[in-house]
């Protein structure tokens, strides 16, 4: 397991771009199995989660070639294979071959997926979606395997997702996209990298209507062709530098940032006194921040709650609270998705933060703290995140270990924060 060793205390400044987005690069690779003609997706980040989809997919058969971000990918002779079981536990993505899978292939055999350890993660919604359009799905016990057949092909329906599941939306809209007849998909998650998934299969010939909304009207086709696309940035990334920046006092600018999915971001980081001015397709982080949190109409402490999207996103509420130990006030986190994602807080105490832990899904931090350099252990990623951000902001040296989980969604992250000025060495 590598480890970072961080001096904190280094305002970070200069330029930075992030890498494409991972939770559109996952789906997009899932999606290349609906066709036989090549599919090139560009901006592709070259992070572990997605190099072991890479595997993944290796395995069932498809060929992928490319330099560096650019890759070739063609799926014109996939098998259901029986794939590694450890590599299915490796990330949580694994479920998104269930959809393509089924529609093109008429079974899969899959075993349990893993990811980040922050609670419960259902993929009832996966299975409902699949049935709902013909598909047997099950879990078979004793084999520890989902096992997922439709011999006659995929019919569309009117569905009703049980919840508005991120995963399990991508595999109604990439099985819907080959089943026989219109889709209604209702409930729809409908984050950016969504929105990348739909216009990529529109571009192979699919016919995907409404498209960043939470009803999508999905007519499926006889056969999808080839084609290009590019995946936008990952504004986890692009927020996560926003907050190096912060936390440290500096200035930088974040170079084709993707703007347009930031306001609800921005609105929430707002109240904790964070701002940042668009340029274009950038944006800039001002060293001057008013870091003050912005209390409810009198006086009441305010509250960060996390939503489906376009609220703000649970995936950044990490992220936040590092940033709220260097304001001014009080401010309640709350997090009802995942009951593992506070408890990550324990270590910006033993740092010096004044953070009291309500619940599993909530905490109250009070600001600013003098964070002081600790030895700490990443649990996943986005915690691992805001684990790397406390240290660029204490006093002192900290060592990160198990960051292993923050390369599974950051690209190069020592190299890019060593550019912008930070002291910091991998081990």
């Amino acid at each position: 397991m590598g480890k970072l060793i961080i001096q904190g205390g280094q305002a970070l400044n200069g330029e930075v771009t992030p890498a494409g987005n991972k939770n559109a690069a996952l789906p997009l690779l899932a999606a290349c199995l609906l066709t036989e003609e090549r599919v090139t997706l560009r901006n592709v980040p070259l992070i572990s989660d997605v190099l072991t989809m890479k595997s993944l997919l290796e395995s069932l058969g498809v060929s992928i070639e490319g330099e560096g971000n650019t890759w070739n990918i063609r799926a014109n002779d996939i098998k259901p294979a029986n794939l590694d079981p450890e590599l299915c536990k490796n990330i949580r993505a694994s479920i998104l071959l269930a959809g393509p899978m089924t529609a093109r292939e008429g079974e899969l055999k899959l075993s349990p997926p893993g990811g980040d350890v922050i609670g419960r993660r259902r993929v009832d919604t996966h299975i409902l979606a699949l049935q709902a359009m013909g598909a047997k799905a099950a879990y078979e016990r004793e084999n520890k395997i989902f096992h997922f057949q439709a011999p006659k092909g995929l019919q569309g329906a009117d569905i009703l997702l049980d919840e508005a599941s991120v995963t399990g939306t991508e595999n109604a809209i990439m099985a819907a996209a080959m089943a026989k007849g219109k889709t209604i998909l209702r409930n729809a998650a409908s984050e950016p990298h969504i929105q990348d998934l739909c216009n990529l299969l529109n571009t192979l010939g699919a016919q995907i209507e409404n498209i960043g909304s939470n009803t999508l009207h999905i007519t499926g086709v006889d056969k999808l062709h080839g084609g290009e696309f590019t995946i936008g940035a990952d504004y986890m990334e692009v927020v996560s530098y926003v907050g190096a920046a912060v936390v440290t006092g500096g200035s930088i600018r974040v170079k084709n940032a993707g703007p347009q999915h930031l306001d609800m971001i921005r609105l929430v980081f707002n109240r904790i006194g964070v701002d940042w001015q668009t340029d274009g397709p950038d944006i800039v982080v001002p060293a001057e921040q008013n870091l003050s949190i912005e209390p409810d109409l009198g006086g009441a402490i305010p509250e960060i709650s996390v939503m489906p999207w376009p609220a703000f996103p649970t995936d950044l509420m990490s992220i936040a609270i590092v940033v709220a130990t260097k304001s001014h006030g009080s401010i309640l986190f709350h997090d009802w998705m995942y009951p593992s994602r506070m408890y990550f807080t324990d270590k910006l105490v033993g740092m010096g933060a004044h953070i009291v832990l309500c619940d599993p899904h909530r905490c109250i931090v009070q600001g600013p703290s003098k964070l002081i350099g600790e030895r700490l252990e990443s649990p996943d990623i986005r915690a691992g995140m805001a684990l790397v951000l406390a240290a660029l902001g204490a006093k002192g040296e900290s060592v990160i270990h198990n960051v292993d989980q923050v390369d599974r969604g950051y690209e190069r992250v020592d190299e890019k924060l060593r550019a912008l000025g930070a002291q910091i060495e991998r081990a």
